[in-house]
């Protein structure tokens, strides 16, 4: 029924199914009669965010799909060319299963990830869905039936002994996936810990989710509603700050009047609502969509906090946009809204060593480049270090960069000489470590 509300043909649904059969792909009743303009389906942005599109995968990787769906290929075909494909599109980005990893006494801590220095991030394991799927989302391993691709826990034991043992922690993340698909009895358990006075460094705890858009119900009319707020109450009672983490997309997630009940609701228990989202073709990349955005946030009293590049993961080449683009689009924004739209940061690139800004393309010495900025790294010494990468038009990701006025990038590894004496080859990166931890033995 939905596919012939949008228009679509035989041979485009069969594409859909194809590229969902890889891909996740949910949706709900709020999203489909409330967000998406039918009329315009599937050119809608609301429709190109949540379904799947015909040409996300390459073409080779669509017509196999399909042709196993048409001929009725048994599930265990379909998952093994599901797998295949899987394990092309680079399901955990920026190393963050191996680097991002944490451990206690010697005991890996899984749904437990430590980036940066100061903050920890948290995935309970009934939090890892959403109320429905983003097409770019960069977690899409999360939601497969692919076990061995999932973060998560169900144990919150683990992560408070971390945190005592761990002082410089501040922040904690907890995300998914959608924590606030998890009910309110459920979010206490997690959340209710770190209140304890033991954890006094912990100054701050956050919630990733994309439930302020796509069900604001969650915080007006749910059976526990008011239960959740109460939550949100008792976490500024402690003296710490809470933060919502709002994915918002398309300024039209903003538009139904149930989502300015929620947030004001949200924002009288001492919650504060911060913004972010990805720049996404074919449904964000302009700079009107991002400054009606922004203007819209600020004036329900919210805080733009992030435009995010598309990560290298999963449909990437679909959904990409040009670095030298982000950064017009992004600049041309910015220039139109208020000093209190400001606060948002971006373009920024969530990469292995840490979040990248695109600050300005320049020409100096002759030279056209890119001046990059650490906003966020693994090295905190490396933090609002600025530096530069030769211009390419056609880079979507740090990786397409060469470095400018030197051999190697700030955060690249010392080159190893092999054979040196009283040298060992190390990983490039070691996690849960900072370089103010080392210490040479003996």
């Amino acid at each position: 029924m939905l596919a012939q509300r949008a228009g679509l043909s035989d041979a485009d649904r069969l594409a859909i199914r194809a590229v969902a059969a890889v891909l996740p792909f949910r949706t709900n009743s709020y999203v489909v009669d409330e967000l998406i303009d039918w009329d315009a389906a599937p050119d809608d942005p609301i429709y190109r965010l949540v379904f799947p599109q015909p040409d996300m995968l390459p073409r080779a990787d669509v017509d196999l799909m399909a042709g196993l769906l048409s001929a009725n290929a048994t599930e265990r075909q379909i998952h093994a060319a599901a797998h295949d494909i899987r394990m092309r599109l680079n399901p955990h980005p920026a190393g963050q299963l191996l680097l991002n990893a944490s451990s206690l006494d010697g005991r890996p801590l899984p749904g437990l990830q430590h980036k940066y220095r100061e903050t920890v991030l948290f995935f309970p394991k009934q939090g890892q869905t959403c109320h429905a799927y983003c097409t770019y989302c960069f977690r899409w391993a999360q939601f497969v039936d692919e076990p061995e691709l999932k973060m998560a826990t169900d144990h919150i034991g683990t992560l408070v002994p971390y945190l005592r043992q761990h002082r410089e922690v501040t922040s904690v993340l907890i995300t998914g996936g959608d924590p606030m698909i998890m009910s309110a009895g459920v979010l206490r358990r997690y959340i209710e810990p770190l209140l304890d006075p033991s954890l006094s460094h912990i100054e701050s705890i956050r919630i990733g989710t994309k439930s302020l858009a796509y069900w604001p119900q969650r915080y007006v009319t749910d059976p526990d509603a008011d239960d959740t707020l109460r939550l949100f109450e008792d976490v500024i009672g402690s003296g710490r700050s809470l933060a919502l983490m709002a994915h918002y997309s398309h300024p039209r997630e903003l538009e139904p009047p149930i989502t300015a009940e929620a947030i004001r609701r949200i924002r009288e228990t001492g919650a504060v609502i911060r913004t972010q989202a990805p720049l996404i073709r074919s449904v964000n990349d302009d700079a009107a969509t991002w400054r009606t955005m922004w203007r819209s946030q600020v004036r329900a009293g919210m805080v733009p906090y992030y435009m995010f590049v598309e990560r290298d993961t999963g449909p990437q080449d679909y959904f990409a946009v040009p670095l030298a683009r982000a950064h017009e689009i992004f600049r041309d924004a910015y220039a139109g809204v208020s000093g209190l739209c400001r606060s948002v940061r971006g373009p920024s690139m969530s990469a292995t060593p840490g979040k990248v800004c695109v600050d300005g393309i320049a020409e100096v010495a002759g030279l056209r480049v890119f001046v990059l900025r650490m906003l966020q790294a693994r090295d905190p010494s490396l933090v609002g270090r600025p530096f530069f990468a030769r211009f390419d038009p056609l880079a979507t990701w740090l990786t397409d960069l060469e470095p400018a006025f030197a051999d190697s990038f700030p955060f690249d590894p010392p080159p190893y000489e092999p054979g040196e004496p009283g040298t060992a080859e190390l990983p490039s990166e070691l996690p849960g470590i900072w370089p103010g931890e080392l210490a040479p033995a003996g």
